[in-house]
């Protein structure tokens, strides 16, 4: 059968069964929800329903939680950009310029652009997904090992550094106090303790969520209280306006790079949305004719972070239904279902159980299009949140933030670092510093710390074998290539570099 006869069939055993398209139902609203909280995410949800799924099918149980990894991803970009609190790592990039364009009154238009993009990428992620499988993940997986995902890191980290913060000296500082941050806790070689400071709580490393809860949640609230007090606060403006299809139109190269870039990301085992996100984001600055205006309400900022991490999510899928490998948590969870049920995702898969992937391929592309109806429903009535004074807004995001940190392992110290990183942000954010770049520097750290350790053993430590793979080798290139230019251009006029995204609101 061809694969249009394959995703009818997976499309009626989805909506035929009323259990099916209840688990679909429940999937699709429990990760826009979950997702939307920060801290909460759809990671806690999947761990919640993991023991439960032993009571379903695999092919429930499975279509279950690429449902919510699906609206998951979406559902945190609500929170980032009316009130500057990611709902997870791969809605950061969106608070970029979502949260800026909601203080100058475009909420509406930038929670829209979130909506239509998350739905466009996640869909042609999805189809791509289906027809491609396979193998793209031959490929991917023969070629993309942990040498070029390393040149990969440092490349979004170059790219990331110099559009940085008010000068590109502090933009690199601000890259490297992230990477700091991500170095912090046991080597991942040898197993040594670094900067612990003799408190077992820093062994496991800093964790990025009270830390991205601090950075902007946190800070943004003691920036806008210290316009209050100066009388300098201005409320946001109300607004359900969504973007017209001629804006949209206007950004459909940024769309379609966002979608390849998102793409590419899932692939990888270990990567996925948040990268795909951060690169989304750097690359649309990096390709725009106008970079100044990108952390200050750019529409664009939010189409490509958007797209992208939700173009990952169809992606992740690939490695994990066509080689066995997870591509990141809650695809891990996945293989976690297909034990419970004696099987074992693979090449084997679309062979014993044709009929479990076409479910689950339909249920996906059916989550990213409801993504398009159900998000348009609930944004005109999300939006009216702006209308809460500050005095009792604030007091608000400072309890869903603490809610968030502590709810993540449960500890006291969480909570304690989350508003250590938020005082933090806010005397940075006022010296010119990028929070962004922090973010970055600690998420892609130790990503990139992971990965180098692994490429080296690979090439037995030799960087000249190293080197000799062609796609790491352009990549650093790129890398130094983007340094190079970044610092050429700070020597030789003003020490101004394109503005990241660090003050909104500051």
């Amino acid at each position: 059968m061809d694969i249009f006869t394959n995703f009818i069939n997976g499309s009626v055993a989805l909506f035929s069964d009323p259990i099916n398209f209840v688990i679909f139902l429940g999937g699709v609203i429990g990760g826009m929800l979950f997702g939307a909280i920060p801290g909460v995410s759809m990671l806690t949800l999947a761990a919640i329903l993991l023991p439960f799924t032993a009571h379903l099918s695999a092919e429930q149980g499975i279509m279950l939680y690429s449902v919510i990894y699906c609206t998951g991803v979406y559902g945190g970009a609500i929170t980032a950009i009316l009130f500057n609190i990611p709902g997870a790592p791969e809605n950061a990039a969106t608070a970029f310029d979502g949260y800026p364009m909601t203080q100058q009154g475009k909420a509406g238009k930038a929670v829209g652009a979130a909506v239509m993009c998350s739905a466009l990428g996640g869909t042609v992620s999805a189809v791509i997904m289906m027809i491609a499988t396979a193998p793209i993940a031959e490929w991917a997986i023969s070629n993309f090992g942990p040498p070029e995902i390393f040149a990969l890191v440092v490349f979004g980290l170059a790219v990331a550094a110099s559009v940085g913060a008010k000068t590109l000296w502090k933009g690199w500082l601000s890259i490297l106090f992230g990477l700091m941050l991500a170095v912090v806790g046991l080597d991942p070689v040898g197993g040594i303790a670094r900067y612990d400071f003799g408190m077992p709580y820093l062994l496991a490393g800093v964790h990025f969520i009270p830390v991205i809860l601090g950075f902007f949640a946190v800070s943004e609230v003691l920036v806008q209280a210290e316009k209050k007090a100066t009388g300098a606060y201005k409320a946001p403006k109300l607004s359900v306006d969504f973007p017209s299809l001629a804006e949209l139109w206007a950004h459909k190269f940024a769309v379609v790079r966002s979608i390849v870039i998102g793409f590419f990301c899932g692939i990888l085992p270990g990567i996925g949305a948040t990268l795909a996100a951060f690169m989304g984001y750097n690359e649309a600055v990096r390709w725009s004719k106008d970079k100044l205006a990108f952390g200050k309400g750019k529409l664009e900022g939010v189409i490509s972070s958007e797209t992208a991490n939700n173009a990952a999510t169809g992606a992740a899928m690939i490695p994990l239904l066509a080689l066995g490998l997870p591509g990141g948590a809650l695809t891990a969870m996945m293989v976690g279902v297909f034990q419970m049920h004696d099987m074992e995702p693979g090449p084997l898969v679309f062979i014993n159980s044709g009929d479990l992937v076409w479910v689950v391929f339909a249920a996906m592309f059916f989550a990213n299009v409801s993504i398009l109806l159900i998000g348009f429903l609930e944004t005109k009535t999300i939006v009216n949140l702006l209308k809460i004074p500050f005095q009792f807004l604030a007091p608000l995001i400072l309890l869903l933030a603490t809610v968030g940190a502590y709810a993540v392992r449960g500890l006291t110290i969480d909570v304690i670092m989350m508003f250590a990183a938020g005082a933090a942000g806010f005397f940075l954010r006022r010296t010119g510093y990028s929070v962004a770049g922090m973010v970055l520097g600690l998420i892609l750290g130790k990503i990139g710390e992971q990965t180098f350790a692994q490429a080296m053993q690979m090439v037995h430590y030799d960087f000249g074998t190293y080197l000799n793979r062609p796609i790491a080798l352009i990549l650093i290139l790129a890398a130094v290539g983007t340094t190079g230019t970044s610092i050429f251009k700070a020597m030789r006029g003003p020490a101004k570099v394109e503005s990241m995204p660090q003050e909104q609101g500051g």
